[in-house]
């Protein structure tokens, strides 16, 4: 069901939502957080497609927010309930000019009562999310470096603005890679690794990410690098890890899969798919409390590794998520 609110106000809507879920037989009962999503305008639809399908992890109240300087004074809304909002029910806010200048007033009085606010934005986040309108109300702030705005210092910028609740996507697409190294170290023979290097697009932020992820678990210097675009051009390529009895090297084969190579053992094939959008938003919503693994590694390994070198033809860091 779809209701349109034209020239509306904040309380108009809540009174909706009520008659709304009264009116087609959907309740409240169960909505474990209120997501609220910063985007713009023709962006929104990919975020909503995504949350919906999260919700059927985690069933929740979905606040869009759309805002435009421009214009006279005016709010728009549009609900969402039932099968145009999956398991969780969505409300689409266009503020337009003076009305769109408190995003705290607008979202307040929609939150769900005694539950979390996850604030995301899929594109264009402020520049210190923690102390933006939506931020302070939020327990968790996702943003996304693989979006724009397209700046080589992105993560540079999320370190020095970091606070705990803080998270990025570039991050969250990092946790199979995670996963699956953490799993060959955990094999014989346990020797320690001397040195990393990490290989990968130059669009892509989780490629430095990993790097000072390993920096600071494994205290050892690692090397990144830019992969020719002509040869690699999204996501990461490669992994290797020296050790004292050969390389290990875990390197993407396509989309799925990837080869894993250890010295005296059979190269084989490892699934690991590239994660889907809606993927990366369930696992974040997973946890409400801060990921203080991000945080040091987004402030303390990254300040450990160097810039990045490049092989072949330069490759500008900038619009890409697949990791």
């Amino acid at each position: 069901m779809i209701v349109d609110l034209p020239d509306t106000t904040v309380s108009k809507i809540a009174r909706s939502l009520v008659s709304v879920r009264e009116e087609g037989g959907a309740v409240a009962l169960g909505r474990v957080l209120t997501l609220v999503i910063v985007t713009t305008h023709g962006l929104q639809e990919e975020a909503i497609e995504a949350a919906n399908d999260a919700s059927r992890e985690h069933p929740m109240r979905v606040i869009v927010l759309i805002t435009s300087a421009e214009g006279d004074a005016k709010l728009d809304a549009q609900i969402r309930v039932g099968g145009d909002a999956g398991a969780s029910e969505v409300v689409v806010l266009r503020a337009h000019g003076a009305a769109a200048a408190n995003q705290e007033g607008l979202i307040t009085g929609l939150l769900l009562p005694d539950a979390p606010v996850v604030a995301w934005w899929p594109d264009y986040p402020p520049e210190v999310p923690s102390s933006s309108d939506v931020g302070r109300m939020a327990q968790r702030r996702i943003t996304d470096a693989s979006t724009k705005p397209f700046a080589k210092d992105r993560l540079s910028q999320l370190g020095r603005t970091y606070a705990p609740g803080d998270t990025d996507l570039a991050w969250t697409r990092l946790t199979h890679w995670r996963e699956q190294l953490a799993a060959v170290l955990d094999q014989p023979p346990y020797e320690p690794v001397t040195a990393a290097e990490v290989i990968g697009a130059g669009s892509s932020p989780s490629t430095g990410l990993l790097a000072a992820w390993l920096r600071l678990k494994l205290e050892v210097p690692v090397v990144w690098r830019y992969a020719d675009p002509d040869e690699w051009d999204h996501g990461i390529q490669s992994v290797r890890l020296v050790r004292p009895s050969g390389d290990i090297l875990l390197e993407r084969s396509n989309d799925i899969d990837a080869t894993l190579t250890q010295p005296g053992q059979p190269s084989h094939d490892i699934v690991l798919p590239r994660r889907t959008l809606r993927e990366c938003l369930a696992e974040e919503l997973r946890r409400l409390d801060p990921d203080l693994l991000y945080g040091r590694v987004i402030t303390d390994g990254w300040a450990l590794i160097g810039p990045p070198e490049h092989l072949g033809r330069d490759a500008q860091p900038d619009v890409r998520p697949e990791a």
